[in-house]
């Protein structure tokens, strides 16, 4: 499958037009912080002519099949390995104090779910590995088969949102003495053996909770954009302009959370006026989170739970 039939960017139109004012003057910098196969930011660099783009990926699979994607801009694309929370160190060590532009797109790369033997995808057996990358890290596999119990039910829960994380850790545990975990067919298998009848007619494929919490535990993924969503807010010059699109609930609250901070007075009660230090940082682009539209759902099922929020940096910090 090529770059471009494999990858339909998601609200890539919206995000465009929610970038767009701060992206029209020569000498703008964009920074797409989830690079992936680089279709958000082959349309960034293509629409935008005279900004400057910086790619980040963790994945340096992403990064190879990106930069041939967008060698025709040449020195427009700087491609950096990173994960996105290690932006305040990337803008530095290029010169970039201030930017004007920040994507976030938080889903799973398409190319990781595609290919089989990274062990994302419920739908086909592969290892169990999950790492976006693999040269670092411990793998879904050394999680199941090592984490103690309590350990694994707070997991699921906290990060699959799973109801039945008792009951699917207690099957993991009993399996797991008998013959560690390696292969993604036969935990999907004991998670169906696993729940009640009642829990598994409702919400698509059963496993798919349990795999996003590894997912999410083997990436450090939560923590990750915990710290990167402020401080890509920090990074922003004043006008510069923040778009994420979030495809989980746990992920979309931590974004909310940031720009509802941002977007806030922070005076004590009873002042007349409001001094330059208590005013917004933020003016919030959303109302709420915007969700795709019907069509481009149709079109590109990985659409369906996206949500999208924007913010624009009005003022700076001030000490």
């Amino acid at each position: 499958m090529s770059n471009n039939t494999r990858h339909v960017p998601v609200m890539l139109q919206r995000c465009l037009d929610m970038l767009a004012p701060a992206l029209a003057e020569p000498g703008a910098t964009v920074v797409d912080c989830t690079l992936g196969l680089g279709g958000h930011s082959e349309a960034l660099l293509a629409t935008f002519p005279a900004a400057r783009l910086v790619g980040l990926d963790r994945d340096p699979s992403a990064l190879k099949l990106a930069g041939e994607r967008l060698a025709p801009y040449g020195e427009r694309a700087t491609l950096v390995h990173a994960v996105y929370d290690e932006l305040p160190g990337v803008l530095d060590r290029l010169g970039l104090p201030r930017v004007q532009g920040v994507l976030f797109d938080l889903g799973v790369s398409s190319m990781q779910l595609d290919e089989a033997d990274r062990g994302f995808a419920y739908a086909q057996d592969a290892p169990l590995d999950m790492r976006m990358d693999q040269t670092t890290g411990i793998s879904a596999a050394d999680v199941l088969n090592t984490y103690a119990p309590g350990e694994l039910v707070r997991i699921l829960r906290a990060y699959g949102e799973e109801k039945q994380a008792k009951r699917i850790v207690e099957a993991v545990v009993r399996e797991r003495v008998q013959q560690p975990f390696s292969n993604s067919a036969r935990l999907v298998e004991l998670i169906r053996d696993a729940l009640p009848q009642a829990a598994k007619r409702t919400g698509g494929n059963p496993a798919k909770r349990t795999f996003q919490a590894l997912r999410i535990e083997v990436n450090g993924e939560l923590a990750s954009v915990e710290r990167a969503i402020p401080a890509a807010v920090k990074s922003l010059a004043v006008g510069g302009r923040i778009a994420v699109l979030s495809y989980q609930s746990l992920e979309d609250r931590l974004v909310k959370q940031v720009f509802a901070a941002g977007a806030a007075n922070t005076a004590p009660a009873g002042l007349p006026v409001v001094p330059e230090q208590y005013q917004p940082r933020l003016k919030l682009l959303t109302r709420g989170a915007e969700l795709p539209t019907e069509e481009e759902v149709a079109e590109n099922r990985r659409a369906a739970p996206a949500r999208l929020r924007g913010a624009e940096r009005i003022r700076e910090d001030i000490a």
